[in-house]
């Protein structure tokens, strides 16, 4: 008797240069989710606040006004429409006024069309170039799993993905693939910092250790944005990537061009695989009180 199918889902990861005109930027992500749609993706990932240009250089005020509501959000409905057509996931990344408060926000939208939830941004960077404190509350969603028409995923957003105990808390929630939308490129204030190897590995550690695929999504090109103190600039450095379950890339973008890239996985093959390994199954999380902790004081 011949064994059953695996349940195989092809993912897929975008990265362009985003110019300063939202219609613009949708436009080129719809374009991008079809050739990824064309290419077998179910699942397709567009980078972190892909809507214009990467704000957080400066403190703005004026900045504030590209917020919108979560409901009734016109981009968030235009990938809705465009989910139900071609019949994929498209985890949807916004800046987001929710009353008097403001968030780095994704909506996570089924292959139906259905919005299946909102996930906040839960850790808020502040540092020359990537201000976000400024702009975003901490997120107070929690982290999450979604089960959508071909996984159960988990989403964080860019800062998240620093955070080893993100990727676990949706990993132990069920999330079978992890996706982390992201801006990030050269400091500003120190051109000869380059986190983008330290970037990559750090997931590909949390990929490995959770025993799931990860996918990341990153933007190219230069960004000058005008600040308090003058003009700053950051080039993003893309390498947008797809990692298998045991930390293995398996689909890099460089540094400069607009790509999809798409890795296929059979989900029921790695679950037999994780559930063998034993990392859930041995974990101890009566000794992790430790982390409760401010530097490990009782």
């Amino acid at each position: 008797m011949a064994a059953a199918a695996g349940r195989k889902v092809a993912v897929a990861a975008v990265q362009f240069a985003c110019t300063d005109v939202e219609a613009e930027n949708v436009a080129t992500a719809e374009r991008l989710i079809r050739e990824a749609h064309k290419k077998g993706a179910k699942i397709v990932l567009i980078q972190e606040l892909f809507e214009g240009h990467y704000f957080c250089q400066a403190q703005r005020m004026d900045f504030f006004r590209r917020a919108k509501p979560y409901k009734g959000n016109p981009t968030i409905i235009r990938m809705q429409q465009l989910a139900k057509e071609l019949e994929v996931v498209i985890p949807v990344s916004f800046f987001e006024e929710a009353n008097n408060a403001h968030y780095n926000s994704v909506a996570i939208i089924d292959a139906d069309g259905t919005d299946l939830g909102l996930y906040r941004k839960s850790h808020i960077p502040d540092g020359p170039g990537y201000q976000e404190k400024f702009y975003f509350n901490p997120g107070d969603t929690g982290f999450k799993a979604f089960k959508t028409k071909y996984a159960t995923i988990g989403v964080g957003i860019c800062w998240d993905q620093w955070f080893p105990e993100c990727a676990r808390a949706m990993a132990l929630q069920g999330a079978e693939i992890l996706f982390y939308p992201t801006a990030i490129g050269s400091e500003p204030q120190d051109g000869n910092l380059d986190s983008r190897e330290h970037w990559k590995r750090v997931m590909q550690g949390h990929a490995g250790a959770n025993l799931v695929p990860l996918v990341a999504s990153n933007r190219i090109g230069r960004e000058t944005v005008e600040t308090e103190h003058g003009k700053s600039t950051i080039t993003f450095y893309g390498n947008s990537f797809i990692a298998g379950p045991t930390g293995e890339i398996v689909k890099l973008a460089n540094d400069k061009d607009e790509e999809v890239l798409v890795a296929e996985f059979d989900l029921d093959e790695i679950k037999s695989i994780r559930h063998g390994w034993g990392i859930f199954r041995d974990r101890r999380p009566e000794l992790y009180k430790v982390l409760l902790t401010l530097d490990g004081e009782k």
